[in-house]
């Protein structure tokens, strides 16, 4: 087992016994854990631990999630709260080789954080990171604890599921399906409830009834909304076709990436506060730093926003396309000008701005940058076409022609049962000319000068 800390506080004296001043539910996520297994990825299972009279003895743990890196466990831990007490807690992540395996072996230990559970009252979320033995850190890992104190009515509810007629994710036998249940918060943030059993090889399902606390499922209130996912035991929830293409073309863009942070950006919704339109917003809703980790980061962001936020039309993508395009002519303008840029698009309309698309796209065909255009979904992206330039050449409204074919466009319907890898293949393509194309026009400078100040030519947010 990870090795013990500091002494806990002294025991409360027998003639005056604490009051339990409430009960606390801990729900649990990590991020970034170690991959301690050989062909595939580790099955955490989180420990917890609590301290006393300077011992830590185990009091419960939570499922074993196959294969995930960044899980979030549908366990929750109830513990009581003592306002009093400093109550010592210890978080354990192992990867599992099977129930009675947990926590036997040292090469299994992913990590371990302390906190005290009124720490976790007080802040509400905790975020630590996750350190081996003597101290050291586990790599980028981290833990995130969310506490939430039971109310007074702790009664509970019986739910029972079933469904027909489930899509077949699988190739040479039926689906696995699951479901995860989720709680929409006032802050329209989702908390995990339950996660149902698998059901082997079954399109209509019938899942075991099951208890959950009125706490836990609505906060005891009737009216809070829930979220209903489906999962399959080999495809884990809930990439539909947006993440699907971030996924494939992302991950394979990452590694030619040295900080592996990238941009995510929104387009063609009303956020918070205000809930105005806009076509350029920071999925993290962070507007001085809309990078995330990695193409995990993207995704997680995405998930989070997406309940968050009301999609609202036209489709404007020409402030994205020009907000990039600044960046990279900040990067030309540079002595050594080696960073190229790709633009991933990923939308389920046509474009509704397209006069200040068609012009954004041929400023930007100056500049050190690519732009991939994924159609989700059955539009009609006859436009989408004619943007990408493989039937003649694009040109802005006023007749300017593109200095190179910068635009690749591909419709995520042609590759809805194909591969990954089929799909990145396709979408990446025209990108390594393109590259090579920019620096020998660099190299060779073009008859048609490119503008001093790109921004005072490129299309203004609509």
């Amino acid at each position: 087992m990870w090795p013990a800390g500091p002494a806990s506080a002294p025991e409360p004296s027998p003639q005056a016994p604490l009051a339990v001043l409430s009960k606390v539910e801990l729900r649990v996520s990590c991020r970034h854990l170690l991959d301690r297994d050989t062909l595939n990825k580790s099955d955490p299972c989180v420990l917890l631990l609590m301290q006393s009279q300077g011992q830590w003895t185990e009091v419960d743990r939570s499922e074993v999630i196959k294969s995930n890196l960044n899980p979030v466990f549908a366990k929750i831990f109830t513990v009581d709260y003592y306002f009093e007490e400093v109550q010592k807690l210890r978080f354990e992540v192992y990867d599992s080789h099977g129930h009675a395996g947990v926590g036997t072996h040292d090469d299994d230990f992913l990590g371990g954080m302390e906190c005290t559970v009124g720490q976790i009252v007080a802040q509400k979320r905790v975020t630590k990171p996750l350190f081996l033995k003597y101290g050291k850190f586990a790599g980028k890992s981290t833990i995130t604890v969310i506490s939430e104190e039971i109310s007074g009515n702790n009664g509970y509810v019986e739910l029972a599921f079933r469904a027909k007629k489930l899509d077949d994710k699988d190739l040479f036998s039926k689906s696995d399906p699951f479901l995860e249940i989720y709680r929409i918060d006032d802050d329209r943030s989702e908390q995990l409830v339950y996660r149902t059993e698998v059901v082997k090889n079954n399109l209509s399902p019938i899942w075991e009834p099951f208890k959950v606390s009125l706490n836990s499922l609505c906060s005891c209130e009737e009216k809070r909304k829930l979220r209903v996912r489906k999962g399959d035991g080999d495809h884990p929830i809930p990439p539909n076709e947006y993440l699907k293409a971030l996924v494939a073309v992302g991950e394979i863009c990452q590694d030619y990436d040295s900080d592996k942070k990238f941009s995510a950006l929104g387009f063609g919704a009303r956020i918070p506060p205000k809930y105005e339109v806009s076509h350029d917003f920071a999925i993290n809703f962070n507007p001085d730093n809309d990078e995330c980790e990695g193409i995990q980061g993207v995704v997680e962001s995405y998930q989070s926003c997406l309940p968050k936020i009301q999609l609202y039309g036209p489709t404007n993508v020409a402030p994205i396309i020009s907000k990039v395009a600044r960046v990279a002519a900040d990067e030309e303008r540079t002595k050594e000008a080696s960073q190229y840029f790709i633009l991933l698009i990923l939308t389920d309309g046509v474009v509704t701005d397209m006069a200040d698309t068609r012009e954004a796209i041929v400023r930007a065909s100056y500049l050190p940058m690519s732009i991939i255009i994924v159609g989700v979904g059955n539009a009609d992206f006859t436009d989408m076409q004619i943007l990408d330039g493989d039937d003649g050449v694009l040109r802005s409204p006023r007749g300017e022609p593109v200095l190179r074919d910068i635009v690749q466009f591909v419709p995520f319907r042609e590759f809805k049962n194909a591969s990954p890898t089929a799909l990145a293949k396709c979408v990446l393509a025209e990108v390594p000319k393109q590259v090579v194309e920019y620096y020998s026009y660099k190299a060779f400078p073009p008859r048609c000068p490119q503008p001093d100040t790109p921004d005072s030519n490129l299309s203004s947010p609509q």
